[in-house]
Order: C-alpha cells, then sequence, then structure tokens
C-alpha cells in the first residue's frame, strides 16, 4: 500500500507541482488549499505525512503545524518555508515540525526528505508498538505503566505492575520467592520475605476471575509462581 500525503499549499500551481512529482514516486496524494481544510483533511484522510506550507490563508501553517502535533503526534510534518527566513524553521521545528524545505525546492530533495521521514514515522510506531506486552485477556503499556484485562484498565500498584509483567514475558517459568523478591524489590531489599506472597495475593484478586481458581497465576509447591501457560 502506498504511503499518504496530505499537501497543504493554497498556490495552486505549486501545489500541482509537488502532487505531479509525488504520485510519480507512488504516495497517495490528497490535497487542501487553506489550514482549515487541510485540518479537515488530516482528520478524516488520516495521512502518514503533511507537507504544510507556512504561508496559508486564514490560519496560518505554524497555527496547523501546532493543532496536527496535538492532534496527530505520530504524523509527520515537512514544512515549507521562504528562502532565507530562519525564524520560519526554527519557529516551526518548535511548533512540532519534523523537517522544512526551503522555497524554491527540488521535488527530488522533497521527495527524498518526505520517504526519510516516512521511515523515522514507521520505526517510531513499530517502537511504541513493542512496548505493548499481550496474554490472553491482558495487555500491559510498558511506556504508560499501564494494564488492561479485556480492554479494562487495572488498578496495579508499581510492584503489582511489574509482577504481572514478568509472568507476562515468562509464560510458563516458576520463579522461586527468593527470585521475584531480588527482581522485583532488588537484592537489597531488607523486610520480609512474605512480602512476596502479600503481592501475590493482591495481584490475583484484581486478575483472577471470580469464579475460578489461580487461573493465571499458579502456586508451584516447593518453588514459589508461575504464570499458566496456555
Amino acid at each position: 500500500m502506498s504511503n499518504k500525503v496530505l499537501i497543504i499549499e493554497d498556490e495552486e500551481s505549486i501545489r500541482g507541482f509537488i502532487k505531479i512529482n509525488f504520485n510519480m514516486h507512488n504516495f497517495q496524494v490528497i490535497e487542501a488549499e487553506s489550514g482549515e481544510k487541510g485540518l479537515m483533511m488530516a482528520s478524516s484522510e488520516h495521512p502518514d505525512i503533511v507537507i504544510l506550507d507556512v504561508m496559508l490563508p486564514g490560519i496560518d501553517g505554524y497555527q496547523v503545524c501546532e493543532s496536527l502535533r496535538r492532534e496527530f503526534p505520530d504524523i509527520g510534518i515537512i514544512m515549507l518555508t521562504a528562502k532565507g527566513q530562519d525564524l520560519d524553521k526554527i519557529k516551526g521545528l518548535e511548533l512540532g515540525a519534523d523537517d522544512y524545505v526551503v522555497k524554491p525546492f527540488n521535488p527530488m530533495e522533497l521527495i527524498l526528505r518526505a520517504k526519510s521521514l516516512v521511515r523515522r514515522v514507521g520505526e517510531k510506531h513499530d517502537q511504541v508498538q513493542s512496548q505493548n506486552v499481550t496474554y490472553g485477556p491482558f495487555v500491559i503499556d510498558t511506556y504508560s505503566k499501564k494494564a488492561y484485562k479485556n480492554d479494562r484498565e487495572l488498578s496495579l500498584t508499581p510492584k503489582e505492575f511489574h509482577l504481572l509483567q514478568l509472568f507476562m514475558e515468562n509464560p510458563g517459568k516458576a520463579f522461586s520467592r527468593n527470585a521475584l523478591l531480588d527482581t522485583i524489590w532488588g537484592s537489597d531489599f531488607v523486610g520480609d520475605h512474605k512480602i512476596v506472597d502479600v503481592n501475590i495475593r493482591r495481584l490475583r484478586v484484581k486478575i483472577e476471575d471470580k469464579t475460578s481458581k489461580d487461573l493465571f497465576i499458579e502456586t508451584v509447591w516447593g518453588t514459589g509462581y508461575r504464570w499458566r501457560k496456555d
């Protein structure tokens, strides 16, 4: 599937010139002649990147850039700035633009910058996706430190969260109480070792089904605990 680019440029000749070149390089092109329409198109079309002119009628490119970055944090933004206007470049980057190209520009330079940005956005998206750990009805987001069961957020303490993460990342592996203590609380922990059992019990209450017992976290007699592997 081709990458989708939104061109927000009020000058029809420039917009058409950009469109032709992106079409030649297998981009799916959508276009808007104003900032207001550009924001509407971004909401409905979900482009991968936006080519955004600074000087627009109505709301200018800076305002559009700020709105895009706020509403679509993963979108790629390349701003078109006037020659020699360094302040335009700095302001655009401060408001969330990823890159800029100075008018007049070589179309191939714009295409190459767009392709590079698409790759960076894709890599960033993959990294964010890889931060999610899933198992059965559970999803944990290691970035936000939130856990969900059947799309419902679980109210976990930090220690309970890290226990759940450790179990889900190692299904079927038996952990001794000492191993859990060292991993979750640290090897220098000097409190009561029963804290492991207390936290396991609390975690079970929050994640197990009320009609079942130890469906997810199993007790390994004489050892400790493990996450039940399907």
